[in-house]
């Protein structure tokens, strides 16, 4: 066992997309173009939203209600660039080379290729809105910066666990590179619950 850089991590590699039915890339294209644009729709559709319901909002909960929805966003959004720059392509390396087998090859269809893609990207998008909870949870006072900081070694552990989940590579530079930004996050929302 090699605790560094996993060479093969690093090297090019090839994988052969098959479509196993005939609308299959034409449905595929749909769908993607229907994810992409709901992210992009997205600010404008939030303000629309803010717009109905801002008449009902006092002048400091709209400022607040405001920073909450744009940092929610931009939050999410650093979760998909970071999956689609980083995450997705180590983890499709590792998922697209790995075999039981050299006897059993991978047949990677256009499906389970998106299904990934989409899944993490989602997943990510998700992650990267823990500060939000924390100061969502903070407000309610279900949890303070002490508490954060108390169980900080457990949340190292628990964001380790959800690190090799979401990237299943054998390599400690994959790890440290999803951990990171997770942790980072961790520590961000210390902060923002302290205030």
């Amino acid at each position: 066992m090699s605790f560094g850089v996993d060479a093969t991590a690093l090297q090019d590699f090839n994988v052969e997309l098959f479509s196993t039915t005939l609308t299959a890339q034409f449905m595929i294209h749909m769908k993607m173009a229907f994810y992409v644009s709901l992210v992009i729709i997205m600010p404008y559709t939030l303000y629309l939203l803010f717009g109905f319901v801002a008449p009902a909002l006092h002048r400091n909960e709209r400022r607040s209600t405001t920073r909450v929805v744009v940092w929610s966003y931009v939050l999410f959004m650093a979760g998909i660039v970071l999956d689609y720059l980083i995450i997705f392509p180590l983890a499709f390396r590792f998922l697209g080379t790995y075999q039981v087998s050299a006897d059993i090859p991978n047949v990677i269809t256009l499906e389970s290729y998106t299904d990934l893609l989409v899944t993490l990207t989602l997943l990510m998008g998700i992650l990267f809105e823990l500060p939000i909870l924390a100061w969502f949870l903070g407000k309610l006072g279900i949890i303070d910066a002490a508490f954060m900081k108390k169980y900080r070694r457990h949340a190292i552990v628990a964001i380790l666990i959800i690190a090799a989940v979401i990237t299943p590579t054998t390599d400690v530079f994959t790890l440290t590179i999803v951990t990171l930004p997770i942790y980072l996050l961790y520590e961000l929302s210390i902060g923002i619950v302290r205030k």
